[in-house]
């Protein structure tokens, strides 16, 4: 398999599975989990998801999560680990996962033997992202946890461990193109792909600190001046060169599946992840 379309298998297999990942960042249900357990707010985001690389600092959630303002991560960073433990926080998201795949999808469909198949090709590829974990913090820390069970968790674990697997990879790439994390929400506002006041507001970034990130990349070529900053030509051909690379960078797993497997796993999942998109992300 050629690097591009290995790369182009590795986007297209993430794309369709990620909604039923990434749910778990929306429903009730896993504010519902973390309030139980004594996190409420958006520190259930922060504890949740850093949970499985264990009792870190904030100093480590910012430098794997990226792109938030460190006084929100402050403000949620070490204090849950006051009140709960990362296994207490691992658990409860399992159990939000549950519950909200249940609700959505109904038990039929969980409990299905298309279920479970998917859930058997999402793990073989998520065990080639586990076992290489070089660089990749996060993917680590998710890949470290004992697998579920059930089909349904299985396959969202699994999703889990890949999606850390890409992002880890992007975060390293988005560096070395010289941004930081806030330049790189603006960079993903100029794409159109989300707007800007959204990525900033869920961020936490003040206008301040968002209109000085504004200027840096104008004045270093990569969005042109006036009110409504867009790409220049060469910022542009600098944000297509990352995403290309992340793709590259995270096909291994998808490549060692097989054209025939991921095409399986897309034809299973598609139906599950469209009704969660459908719910959830229009």
């Amino acid at each position: 398999m050629s690097i591009d379309a290995g790369a182009q298998l590795a986007r297209k297999t993430w794309r369709t599975v990620e909604p039923l990942h990434g749910m778990v960042y929306f429903v009730p249900e896993a504010a519902a989990a973390y309030a139980r357990v004594g996190i409420t707010g958006r520190a259930g985001y922060f504890a949740s998801r850093a949970a499985p690389m264990g009792a870190v600092g904030a100093d480590v959630v910012i430098a794997t999560f990226f792109n938030f303002n460190p006084k929100l991560v402050h403000a949620a960073i070490p204090g849950a680990w006051e009140i709960t433990t990362p296994q207490a926080m691992v658990a409860a998201r399992f159990e939000a996962v549950d519950a909200a795949l249940r609700r959505v999808l109904g038990d039929e469909v969980v409990e299905s033997a298309e279920m479970r198949r998917a859930s058997e090709l999402a793990r073989r590829l998520a065990e080639v992202a586990g076992a290489q974990v070089e660089g990749r913090p996060l993917c680590a820390g998710h890949a470290d946890l004992p697998w579920p069970d059930a089909p349904h968790l299985v396959l969202w674990h699994a999703q889990s461990i890949l999606r850390e697997f890409r992002g880890d990879a992007h975060v390293a790439l988005l560096l070395t193109h010289g941004l930081s994390g806030i330049e790189a929400l603006v960079t993903h506002g100029a794409s159109g792909d989300v707007p800007a006041a959204t990525l900033q507001s869920t961020r936490g970034w003040p206008d301040q600190d968002w209109d000085a990130a504004v200027s840096s990349l104008q004045e270093r070529g990569w969005l042109t001046d006036g009110d409504t900053p867009a790409f220049t030509e060469w910022g542009e051909c600098q944000r297509d060169e990352i995403e290309e690379q992340t793709d590259i960078l995270a096909a291994a797993p998808y490549a060692a599946l097989g054209e025939d497997g991921c095409t399986e796993l897309r034809t299973l999942s598609r139906p599950w992840s469209k009704t969660f998109s459908e719910l959830l992300f229009r």
